[in-house]
């Protein structure tokens, strides 16, 4: 298909389009490989790993992401943004004021290793993770100009292959070295394997010549954007990593591993299937932005394809866990995280819907509702979650998280006024069908034995009656949807 551009652009509209859909296409297939791979990786590590083992590679994770959001003002967002081509003085500029944050950080970093030794009793092998994951940190840096003008240019195929890289190596190598009885040494070795294989990668596919400068018209412009962006992700921080931090010092090394392992169980469907539409809509968004009937139709597709997904495997999640403890008996000490992991799915079939939300107020300019309801959220998980925590441990924990979820009704209720796009075709039908579904599983599962066998009937039954449900909800529109998309998606 050739592209025509006008002089002043980068990408035209019917380029976005099937650009876009063709990188949702890429990301989808790219993260749903890779997801198998870290799904069955994470199998052999609950195995070969404790509880506490995992809360300690979680609590020292969350300091460094911690530290990891000061080494950016928001600019890297704001070259994406962008409406006009970035020049080298922006790239340059940018890269100058990471770098130069990254490292101080680095040092903060140094200097606090021991508070955080004595915090949460971290042993030797701790400590090396904790300067493991600085370092990666530090190579993660590196990647940010190449990979913002890739995705500038929607150009994702290229952009997953040092994803794909940087994924097979660290698994590869954190299942080997955890089953050769390293334990969370195995964390500190494949960190550091996956940085530089990311690093390597991303140079060699999207060159790019860094330069130490700063252009002071151009810091003053990108910070317009940048400064409000990064508010958000601070408050998105504090919610996220900040809380596991706090909730190590109320639940302990244990607690937190309970509760962070059923937080990575539920939001599994999220990182098949979210994470993917996001990357690419937040630029296609952003070149949309001027026409509005085609953003909205956009949003509702965007919503749709992540919540057809996103919900049925949320719901089967949570009704077919409970058989998977029960036929793999080395599992069984994972059997507490139940019940925060059905509580906090609850969390995982909002975020389906207002993630693409709040990015499309990102994405167009609208920075300051993003920012209102991040302080929402924030306000409402510092008050709910250490205080049912500290009563009802993991447990209360997970319930508090449920609960900020579900006040995500406002984030729907507010982007309806902005955006008309149809909540009801891109969730509120595939919600639906995913709930009936689940319904019918839940009394399945009580007339067969537990078995692998079993699930896989379960798996088999209920994607049958989901598929079917969604055929009756949207009708033949369904069909003419995805040839359609086809059709973009390999230029026709």
């Amino acid at each position: 298909m050739t592209e025509h551009l006008e002089p002043t652009e980068e990408i035209a509209l019917e380029a976005v389009k099937s650009r876009a859909a063709r990188g949702v296409l890429v990301l989808t297939g790219r993260t749903f490989i890779l997801n198998v791979i870290v799904l069955i990786a994470q199998g052999f590590l609950w195995v070969f790993l404790t509880p506490e083992q995992f809360g300690t590679f979680w609590l020292v994770s969350a300091v460094v992401n911690f530290l990891i959001y000061f080494s950016d003002v928001g600019l890297a967002a704001a070259l994406i943004q962008k409406r006009d081509k970035p020049r080298d003085e922006d790239y340059w500029t940018t890269f100058t004021v990471q770098q130069s944050l990254v490292i101080l950080l680095l040092v903060i970093l140094a200097l606090l290793s021991p508070f955080f030794e004595k915090t949460y009793g971290l042993t030797t092998e701790g400590r090396y993770l904790l300067y493991a994951l600085g370092f990666s940190f530090f190579l993660s840096s590196l990647k940010s100009i190449p990979s913002v003008r890739l995705e500038r240019k929607l150009e994702f195929g290229r952009l997953v292959i040092p994803q794909v890289l940087e994924t097979l190596v660290y698994n590869i190598a954190v299942v080997f070295l955890a089953w050769k009885g390293m334990g969370i040494t195995a964390f500190t070795y494949a960190v550091v394997a996956r940085g530089v294989v990311g690093v390597v990668a991303i140079y060699f596919l999207s060159p790019w010549k860094p330069k130490i400068t700063i252009s002071r018209g151009s810091l003053k412009e990108l910070l317009k954007f940048g400064v409000p962006y990064q508010a958000n992700t601070l408050l998105a921080v504090i919610k996220d990593d900040g809380m596991t931090i706090l909730l190590g010092w109320v639940l302990g090394p244990v607690g937190v591993g309970i509760l962070g392992t059923a937080q990575r169980l539920s939001q599994y469907p999220l990182r098949f299937f979210m994470d993917n539409v996001t990357k690419v809509t937040f630029p296609a968004f952003a070149r949309l932005q001027h026409d509005k009937d085609q953003l909205a139709k956009a949003v509702t597709k965007s919503v749709f394809f992540i919540t057809f997904f996103v919900f049925p495997s949320t719901i089967g999640l949570v009704v077919l866990s409970p058989v998977l403890v029960s036929v793999i008996p080395k599992y069984e000490k994972w059997a507490p995280a139940l019940i925060p992991l059905a509580l906090l799915s609850i969390n995982t079939i909002m975020a389906g819907v207002t993630t693409q939300l709040t990015n499309l107020f990102n994405a167009i300019g609208k920075i300051k509702i993003t920012f209102g309801l991040m302080v929402m959220w924030t306000t409402l998980t510092l008050m709910l979650v250490p205080f049912l925590a500290s009563s009802y441990g993991p447990t209360g924990a997970a319930l508090g998280y449920a609960l900020v979820g579900t006040s995500s009704l406002v984030a729907i209720y507010i982007s309806k006024r902005h955006v008309g796009y149809s909540v009801w075709d891109g969730a509120g039908k595939t919600f639906l069908a995913a709930f009936l579904m689940g319904i019918v599983v839940w009394f399945a599962r009580g007339f067969l034995p537990i078995s692998l066998l079993s699930m896989f009937l379960l798996i088999f039954l209920g994607s049958i009656v989901y598929l079917s449900l969604i055929f009756v909800l949207y009708g033949a529109k369904i069909i003419v949807d995805v040839k359609k998309g086809v059709a973009m998606i390999l230029g026709k």
